[in-house]
């Protein structure tokens, strides 16, 4: 994916990306040292702000997991990369995203490709245990509260039930046993930078979604991603971003129909998580980057919205109402561990926690765009800005915007390695702004950070 397959970054995107970087490693240095230095304790564990412990280990898969990294740093993959058809690539991204999760989850053993998932705070014990679906939806909100009976385990307590129905699911249909369900999380995590990439396609830049695929698909983020049912919502709304672009480059029966399917998959990854009513942010990001007549957006964003609010009307009408959920949510999370992590902290580590997930080229990569991306907001800077510049300027917009609402709303006070992996691929665009040289390290840099965090980390997905 050589950089003159996509325009070159501006003038001055390279100081941009020093003090981008920066300030990541500021970020992620505060986070790590405060707690040992200050004496805080902040309930993560001892690789804070992270949520798990240090441990040195070697699994089996090391040495596979090795070779991605060396695969990362050949120039003959771009080069291959780059000869592919669209499709092949897309569907080359797919393999070398799950291989690479796959073989960061197996230093652990099989057991790191889902264990975690029959654990009784996850979905899936629970969801083996649904027999009436109906049922479940009336009486999800009266077992939020931590004093109910038979109260649900943390995550379904912190989540709509759209979470836990995705297991009913698997569980439906003979995947209920965690070796089963850990590889279709991997599988369907696996396709997000597909999914980003052909939102960047269907927006008119195609050779930016090229140049961006290995950044999506190999990263530290995929310790995360393979063994974690958000990185099922991720993808969720990675496809429902890219059903919108895609409604937006259609004409007729088709483009009502892909605007449809945009708003209903979004709409289901509100019902999968509180949080991700954001990705409306998103949704209004995809809209202000098509290169359409107005009156061609406004119909998608209407029918978008129409079937995104019917899902949850149809949700609501079976029993469950979300705007009924969410205080009875927030006074249950109050009463749990977030009463022991301290907020002035986890503003801060939180940020810190993503950098770590995402790695030091995302905040590289976001001070290279800061100031193309603001110029973007003016008359004279959208004229000036190249096209793949107006497509990607907005996604990475609402990603930030995304991350910032959720940080100060500290509704998640640590986990956001995990819980923020839907807004991450939107941030990682900042990538298409650095210098071709940053890129070139870059990718490998991202690998060995994921390579070390797999290997000294135990986190708890």
């Amino acid at each position: 994916m050589p950089a003159a397959r996509s325009a070159p970054p501006r003038r001055g995107t390279g100081r941009g990306a020093r003090w981008g970087l920066g300030v990541g490693l500021l970020l992620v240095s505060v986070s790590m040292l405060l707690p040992p230095v200050l004496g805080l304790e902040v309930t993560a564990g001892t690789a804070a702000p992270l949520l798990g412990d240090w441990m040195v280990r070697v699994g089996p898969s090391s040495a596979v997991a090795l070779g991605v990294v060396a695969l990362t740093a050949h120039p003959g993959l771009r080069r291959s990369a780059d000869r592919m058809s669209w499709r092949r690539l897309l569907a080359a991204s797919w393999l070398l995203a799950a291989g690479w999760m796959v073989s960061l989850a197996l230093v652990d053993g099989y057991a790191g490709m889902g264990r975690i998932l029959d654990a009784g705070t996850e979905y899936l014990r629970s969801a083996r245990g649904v027999d009436d679906v109906g049922q479940l939806l009336r009486e999800y909100v009266t077992r939020i509260p931590l004093g109910a009976p038979r109260h649900w385990p943390v995550h379904l307590a912190g989540h709509p039930p759209g979470a836990v129905l995705v297991f009913v699911a698997l569980d439906r249909l003979g995947l209920g046993a965690w070796q089963a369900a850990g590889p279709v999380v991997v599988a369907v995590g696996a396709s997000v930078p597909a999914a980003v990439a052909v939102t960047l396609d269907r927006l008119g830049a195609r050779a930016s979604a090229r140049t961006l695929l290995p950044f999506l698909a190999v990263g530290p983020a995929a310790v995360l991603m393979a063994v974690s049912a958000d990185a099922v919502f991720a993808a969720t709304v990675a496809w429902g971003a890219a059903a919108l672009a895609a409604a937006t480059a259609a004409t007729g029966v088709r483009r009502g129909a892909l605007a449809v399917v945009a708003g209903l998959l979004l709409g289901w990854a509100v019902m999968e998580s509180y949080g991700l009513v954001l990705a409306g942010l998103l949704a209004v990001g995809v809209l202000l980057a098509a290169r359409v007549p107005g009156r061609a957006r406004a119909v998608a964003g209407a029918l978008c919205a129409g079937a995104a609010l019917a899902v949850v009307l149809g949700v609501a009408a079976a029993g469950f109402a979300w705007w009924e959920a969410f205080p009875v949510l927030h006074d249950r999370y109050r009463a749990g561990l977030a009463s022991s992590r301290p907020a002035g902290y986890w503003v801060v580590g939180n940020l810190g926690a993503f950098v770590l997930a995402a790695g030091l080229l995302l905040p590289a990569g976001v001070g290279a765009a800061a100031a193309p991306v603001w110029r973007l907001t003016t008359r004279a800077g959208r004229a000036a800005a190249a096209p793949w510049e107006r497509a990607a300027g907005p996604l990475l917009a609402a990603g930030g915007a995304m991350v910032l609402l959720a940080d100060v709303s500290l509704l998640s006070k640590a986990e956001v390695e995990r819980i923020w992996l839907p807004f991450l691929p939107w941030l990682m665009l900042g990538v298409l702004w650095l210098p071709p040289r940053w890129r070139r390290w870059g990718l490998p840099a991202q690998a060995v950070l994921g390579l070390l965090l797999a290997h000294t980390v135990d986190t708890v997905w």
